[in-house]
């Protein structure tokens, strides 16, 4: 009787699933049949709600996008427009990627950690490279959540669009876990000394000296891009 009633319970779930299937199928077609029925004019009128949409989004982004590579201009005139534009779409698209992030603060912590160069091929005296200052070490760990082929440090993090994606990625997962500040910290000196100085409520004394004077020159960039 058990064995009866699951085949049972299985053939009405397959059923029902078949129906609403077949249910949202013909709602569509009975929609479009309607749309074929409409003179052209009431059909571009009927779209229209769809299309000023799509038309608002690309307005944003785009004007997003501009104002990117505006202030990229004021760092790097020199960088190719081509260049500039690519960078500035990665950008917006890694503020829609991460809902923690957003575009001032990645072009707050870009400014900086690239010395206020933007330039694709910086290198510190650790050895971070390109404009979001990655360790190799490290680009290779995330190059693998990127589903990017790690060959050399230069091919991948001198390309600023790799660069751009890893950095955005190793930031939002530190925004996670210890906030925007904290992450910078973290981002500057290490996750421990991070985890230290927010446990003791920000003391002094407790990040490294270089990484007390980046969280607020990055926090400062952050908000004069906010402005």
């Amino acid at each position: 009787m058990t064995l009866f009633l699951k085949r049972l319970s299985i053939t009405v779930i397959l059923f029902i699933a078949v129906a609403l299937g077949l249910s949202t199928i013909g709602f569509t077609l009975l929609k479009f049949n309607r749309f074929k029925q409409l003179s052209p004019l009431d059909r571009v009128e009927a779209a229209l709600p769809e299309i000023e949409g799509s038309l608002k989004v690309d307005h944003v982004r785009q004007a997003m996008i501009e104002r990117i590579v505006s202030l990229i201009e004021k760092y790097n005139e020199s960088m190719p427009a081509g260049m500039k534009h690519d960078i500035a779409s990665e950008i917006y698209e890694m503020e829609i990627m991460y809902d923690n992030l957003n575009v001032d603060l990645i072009c707050a912590t870009i400014a900086h950690e690239s010395a206020a160069s933007w330039d694709p091929q910086v290198v510190s005296h650790k050895g971070a490279m390109g404009l979001m200052q990655i360790m190799p070490r490290t680009g290779q760990f995330l190059a693998d959540y990127e589903n990017l082929t790690w060959t050399t440090p230069e091919e991948i993090l001198f390309n600023p669009i790799y660069n751009v994606r890893m950095g955005c990625r190793y930031l939002s997962s530190l925004i996670d876990f210890y906030g925007v500040e904290g992450a910078l910290a973290a981002y500057n000196g290490g996750e421990t000394r991070a985890a230290m100085w927010l446990a003791s409520n920000k003391a002094d004394g407790i990040l490294w000296e270089e990484t007390q004077h980046y969280v607020p020159a990055v926090m400062k960039l952050y908000k004069e891009f906010k402005d």
